[in-house]
């Protein structure tokens, strides 16, 4: 595809490999160099000038260190004369950091964003924000996709009849019944409390899911204390069977281990947003690839189509 270039830091080079192959455009090389004192440079080894150019970087862990190349790489990218440069982040991590609930502390969602600008990206694509507000953090135009489509389609090979989806908490009950509306599916929520340890606690369950098929839906499942927690309440309301899915599977620590011990769990579900560790060791583990309809939503944005129309 002429006029396009796409770049990718080292948080998922396979993933930005995928989405050029759908593309039928090869990845152009970058090279990252830590000097001594331990501060990077990036240096893009394909041609950028007038180029509409995508880089690909997934903000998953080590956190830092993937957010400090992806704006070295606009910062580049922008002093090669790019055309217009479009930052690709499948995952926005700092999307949780989106109010000030607590004195003195920061709102890293909106920090991120500005810096993001302050390097040169003039666009943002990216999928499942945590929370709909951090869209207006941004001062350039974001398209924000989700993976509903995707995780729908896999879903539907079961035989839905008695299948509720649920949402953990009611902050996510309108992604919740949106994915139902797809699955022609009822829709529960969890009434969930969080304490300052971190602790969970889910109270009680809004809606039908006794006797249920329960397909729980988050953005993303990190530690998993939510999800144990959930499946502790559904098995208090005998759900019949339990399917966890999320967009984001970073399974920190050993999440993914102890979501799998569960006998009520039939199964996990998530997509390849970020790289997942031990993927192949999970039997329950079920990795779905976004990587077409963030190719599909590349070409749009190049061409200057609709994104929206997507979905």
């Amino acid at each position: 595809m002429n006029g396009i270039t796409v770049f990718s830091g080292s948080a998922h080079q396979a993933f930005a490999a995928e989405v050029c192959n759908h593309l039928q455009k090869p990845l152009s090389p970058s090279h990252v160099h830590r000097f001594a004192t331990d501060c990077l440079q990036i240096q893009l080894q394909e041609n950028c000038r007038e180029q509409d150019v995508f880089l690909i970087q997934p903000l998953s862990p080590p956190t830092q260190e993937h957010l400090m190349e992806l704006l070295l790489m606009a910062d580049a990218a922008r002093g090669a004369s790019a055309s217009r440069i479009t930052a690709v982040i499948p995952f926005y991590s700092y999307a949780r950091s989106d109010k000030k609930d607590a004195p003195r502390i920061s709102i890293g969602g909106r920090l991120v964003a500005d810096l993001l600008t302050t390097a040169g990206v003039n666009r943002v694509l990216t999928m499942a924000l945590h929370s709909p507000q951090v869209h207006g953090f941004f001062s350039v135009p974001v398209d924000h996709l989700h993976a509903r489509n995707e995780l729908a389609g896999h879903f539907r090979q079961y035989d839905l009849a008695n299948a509720v989806v649920v949402s953990p908490d009611l902050g996510g009950a309108k992604d919740a019944a949106a994915f139902a509306r797809l699955l022609g599916t009822p829709v529960a929520a969890g009434a969930k409390q969080r304490f300052p340890d971190d602790k969970v606690k889910i109270s009680a369950i809004i809606g039908d899911v006794a006797g249920k098929d329960v397909i729980v839906l988050d953005d993303e499942i990190a530690k998993g204390s939510t999800m144990i927690e959930l499946v502790q309440r559904l098995r208090e309301y005998n759900a019949r069977s339990i399917r966890l899915a999320c967009t984001h599977g970073l399974f920190s620590s050993d999440a993914l281990e102890r979501l799998s011990a569960l006998e009520e769990v039939a199964e996990i579900v998530c997509t390849n947003t970020v790289p997942i560790s031990g993927a192949n060791l999970a039997p329950k583990l079920k990795v779905l690839s976004v990587a077409r309809a963030l190719a599909e939503a590349i070409q749009r944005i190049h061409n200057g189509e609709s994104v929206s129309a997507l979905f």
